[in-house]
């Protein structure tokens, strides 16, 4: 079969690889959509190198692709057959931690105390190509009334904003700003509006701005063309502030408003990686009693509650998707989403 790989540098390669074979424990997943992520980007521009690229110290190619959707097509010797079947719908759960530790037993993989065997995408082979071989213990299934594409963003995108919204505990009588319009920025916006709370949707990209209302932004606001976000955000809450507020931008700027707009008592979110943030602890937190919470993806349960609310709030996540990409054109896919202009792509092998 044929796998996307990143080289770094802004390079990639389609290589050919073996079909997968299940070991006792494993699954084979036949891909039917495999979702495109900002952090992808992460290794798709590193300087090349197995370490820039995430890799370890092993230099073996590694397939991309960390938002996997399909069928089940082979099955371990050992794995249940209660739970999986051949044609079964899954996702999956990009982690693979020891699977008997406190937080592996409650779906949280990414926080092995042993530490991660695998970030399927990263150090082991992902769901760029045709099929994947997984740990059953990784899967999560795809009800019928999901299609495809929006379980490939549930894997990652929409699920880490539901994994932020769950953090914040937020409530349908609340008002929250929500900070950066890429994928997850909108999936909260969409969410957050299902859950009944009244969204600021904020941006300095104005395609991405306007995109936020058709997914449920009360007001949006650019601070390109503010005097002072922090004031026009406080005169839309009567002086108060926001109840809650999520920064996926990960903007030096946007985190330190993002803590500073919320009332005394509020709750402020960053899910944004990398980068920092100036704060004056005393006025911005203390002396506001502010709760700053740190979200990172989420827990298989997880994963499976927003697939749920998914669908029995009937939510189109599909329309996050404002690309379509097949394996061969995988260079022309990346070189537009290395843009960050536009919405979300998927590979369809």
């Amino acid at each position: 079969m044929k796998g996307i790989v990143f080289l770094g540098d802004k390079k990639l390669e389609i290589q050919d690889f073996d079909d997968p074979s299940p070991g006792p424990d494993d699954i084979i997943i036949e891909i039917k959509a495999s979702g495109m992520c900002g952090s992808d980007l992460k290794f798709y521009r590193a300087n090349s190198g197995p370490s820039s690229l995430g890799l370890g110290g092993d230099d073996k190619p590694v397939i991309a692709g960390h938002e996997p959707c399909g069928t089940i097509v082979e099955i371990g010797a050992n794995v249940s057959k209660t739970n999986f079947q051949i044609d079964t719908r899954v996702m999956q759960h990009h982690y693979e931690g020891c699977g008997t530790c406190s937080h592996c037993s409650t779906g949280w993989q990414q926080l092995c105390v042993e530490g991660v065997k695998a970030v399927f995408g990263v150090t082991g082979h992902g769901a760029h190509a045709k099929y994947m071989k997984c740990p059953s213990s990784t899967l999560v299934p795809l009800r019928d009334d999901i299609s495809f594409i929006s379980g490939a963003a549930i894997s990652c995108g929409t699920g880490t904003a539901w994994g932020a919204l769950e953090r914040l505990d937020l409530k349908a009588s609340q008002t929250i700003a929500i900070f950066g319009m890429g994928p997850v920025g909108l999936s909260a916006v969409m969410l957050a509006n299902k859950m009944g709370s009244k969204v600021i949707a904020i941006d300095i990209n104005k395609k991405r701005l306007q995109r936020s209302i058709e997914f449920g932004a009360d007001i949006i606001l650019n601070p390109e063309e503010s005097k002072d976000l922090l004031i026009d955000i406080k005169d839309l809450t009567k002086g108060l502030g926001v109840d809650a507020s999520l920064d996926a931008s990960s903007s030096p700027v946007a985190r330190s408003i993002a803590v500073k707009c919320v009332k005394t008592w509020g709750k402020a979110c960053f899910v944004g990686e990398g980068g920092d943030v100036t704060l004056d602890v005393s006025n911005d937190l203390l002396r506001r009693q502010v709760t700053v919470i740190g979200s990172w993806t989420f827990s298989k349960h997880g994963q499976a509650e927003c697939a749920d609310f998914v669908a029995d709030k009937k939510l189109n996540v599909d329309k996050l998707f404002t690309h379509r990409w097949s394996l061969d054109q995988a260079e022309e896919a990346y070189k537009l989403f290395d843009k960050q202009s536009d919405g979300k792509g998927v590979i369809i092998p």
